[in-house]
């Protein structure tokens, strides 16, 4: 299945507009934008009370909306940026947040990140996504797409959206303490082998530490 579909307004405020035609497609909740009032929705928690455990964990909804039907309907992710189309034919790990849409028969399941990961916050966990049909990624600023071909790349934990099956990482700090604190920079992905790798340009968390000196407080 491939949908009729194009991305607008990139890559600082995309919409994805869907054309479907008896067709379903599984969104974040939160992502419509506006329908046809001849698409249905439906709102579910995508693999019973044990997948919603896990997407909580992960930091995703913890349901899923599958649109069905036929007409015009027209998602955007929370932050401003780019969305990008995905052809999946195996697994795909994603950061949270880069989720937007996906074909109802691709599985969406939680990876544990194992210990070389465990002080990764948001890099703890990721999303599996698996199988074969369409899939739509969402980014805070645009989406820069890196092949690795029995190379190495080192990543900042908070531009990573995904990254293939079959590279091996490891979730690191880089550089010493004063590189830590001083530096701006923190943990990072270490990756190697053969595969693809999805960056986002811009960081959530850089722009959260940029305005906080900004936002007002409550003084007694």
């Amino acid at each position: 299945m491939a949908y009729d579909y194009s991305i607008e307004k990139g890559p600082s405020y995309s919409i994805l507009k869907l054309n479907l035609n008896n067709e379903g497609v599984v969104t974040e909740t939160g992502a419509m934008v506006y329908m046809e009032p001849s698409v249905e929705i439906k709102t579910q928690a995508k693999g019973g009370l044990f997948g919603v455990l896990k997407r909580a964990v992960v930091g995703e909804s913890l349901f899923l909306n599958t649109f069905s039907g036929s007409g015009k309907l027209a998602l955007a992710p929370s932050l401003s940026g780019d969305i990008q189309y995905h052809k999946l034919n195996g697994t795909l790990y994603v950061q949270h947040g880069a989720y937007l849409a996906s074909s109802p028969n691709i599985d969406i399941d939680t990876k544990f990140g194992g210990s070389k990961s465990f002080f990764g916050g948001k890099g703890l966990f990721l999303m599996k996504l698996t199988g074969d049909g369409d899939l739509f990624l969402s980014s805070y600023g645009a989406i820069e797409t890196v092949e690795l071909n029995n190379e190495s790349l080192v990543v900042d934990n908070g531009n990573l959206i995904g990254f293939t099956e079959g590279l091996d990482y490891q979730l690191t700090k880089v550089g010493g303490l004063k590189s830590t604190l001083l530096g701006g920079e923190g943990l990072v992905y270490r990756f190697s082998g053969t595969g693809t790798i999805y960056i986002q340009t811009r960081n959530v968390e850089s722009f959260v530490d940029f305005i906080l000196p900004y936002i007002p407080t409550q003084t007694k």
